[in-house]
């Protein structure tokens, strides 16, 4: 168990592999420390008794503090990214040596260890600012919801960001197929089906096949695997915390993989061709999609004709108008001269989606590249 005794967190550069701080005299809450370091890929320092090297208090990203030496550094600088760890939750006593000791959060063990592996693993990892992460679906089959995901993907990285793109869809038929790579080296969604805990980010992005200068997890050509949402959460936030940008590529079926994925989507773009009968589709999709994800926004697939324009068209879904995506010539062509969607900056594709990055990233306040 935790609470919160103040909000803010302190926030480590991206590559940032300073050490957190333990200050404790109790030897055992120190071997569990020492273990939950352990399991977060950390190596603390460790101050048993006392601090034990000048500027360590103020220069370490974490401290984790012992109850029993709360009392005694309360007259250190206040700073933030200060836990304090106990382990009766009945000791009310607790929060006024939180609040002397200025700690951001107290911390209960056993209940809490979950949570602090987190907290320390960020710290190990260098996390920053987490990734904007863009989800897209199809109103109906075949709108061309993973066309649309691969070409924001290989836009994003072209512009130098670091971008992963992860394929939510089991029966979607694979995006590295789509991006020409279906035998590329890395792993697939199998390797990583029985993820549980934390997912390592770098370990994550440096075991996933390399195309168009972007990451990409897609799914193998062999039996369908049940990716249970432990797996999704785990990979999708170890994705999230690499930074830049995630495109994932969403199943119109939402089962509870497909939840867990919409809960960690930033914005969702579900793409409509310009039909009545696909809109009619698009607006049961919407409808159970929005009781998940918040911003939700519509791409009309063109062309339009002139009883049914995009504006119409979102006004029918009850959605933000994202863009009107026009056709593009050569299209299929392309695919099979192995260019990825989005391959041509010139092109209506990739245009829409360098526009789309461009408000995206802008209304985001920018994302770390």
């Amino acid at each position: 168990m935790t609470a919160s005794i103040t909000p803010e967190r302190p926030s480590a550069t991206e590559g940032q592999r300073s050490r957190p701080l333990i200050v404790t005299e109790d030897e055992a809450l120190l071997d569990d420390l020492l273990r939950l370091c352990a399991a977060a890929g950390a190596e603390p320092e460790v101050a048993h008794g006392a601090l034990t090297r000048r500027g360590s208090w103020e220069a370490a990203p974490l401290i984790l503090v012992g109850d029993d030496s709360a009392a005694r550094l309360s007259d250190r600088a206040r700073r933030q990214g200060v836990l304090l760890i106990g382990r009766d939750l009945d000791d009310h006593g607790i929060w006024r040596r939180a609040v002397a000791l200025g700690a951001d959060n107290v911390a209960f063990l056993p209940d809490a260890e979950t949570w602090l592996v987190d907290r320390i693993a960020d710290v190990a990892e260098g996390v920053g600012r987490q990734a904007l992460t863009v989800g897209v679906i199809g109103g109906r089959g075949g709108a061309g919801a993973s066309t649309l995901a691969c070409a924001l993907a290989v836009t994003a990285a072209r512009s130098g960001r670091r971008t992963m793109l992860i394929d939510a869809d089991p029966l979607g038929g694979g995006l590295d197929v789509l991006l020409g790579g279906e035998g590329a080296q890395g792993l697939r969604w199998p390797a990583f089906a029985e993820s549980r805990g934390r997912v390592a980010g770098s370990a994550l992005e440096e075991s996933l096949p390399e195309l168009h200068a972007l990451r990409v997890l897609s799914w193998d050509r062999g039996d369908s695997v049940v990716i249970p949402p432990s797996a999704m959460r785990a990979v999708l936030a170890a994705a999230r915390r690499r930074g830049g940008v995630v495109v994932v590529d969403l199943p119109r079926r939402v089962d509870d993989a497909a939840a867990e994925a919409l809960s960690q989507i930033d914005l969702g773009l579900l793409v409509v061709p310009a039909e009545l009968r696909a809109v009619a589709a698009a607006h049961r999709v919407a409808s159970t999609v929005g009781m998940v994800l918040r911003d939700l926004r519509a791409v009309v697939r063109g062309p339009c004709g002139p009883e049914l324009g995009d504006e119409e068209i979102a006004e029918l879904l009850g959605l933000p108008l994202a863009g009107q995506l026009p056709p593009e010539p050569g299209l299929a062509d392309a695919f099979e001269g192995r260019e990825p969607p989005g391959g041509s900056p010139r092109g209506p594709l990739g245009r829409f989606c360098a526009e789309f990055w461009a408000r995206a990233l802008a209304d985001e306040g920018g994302a770390s590249a």
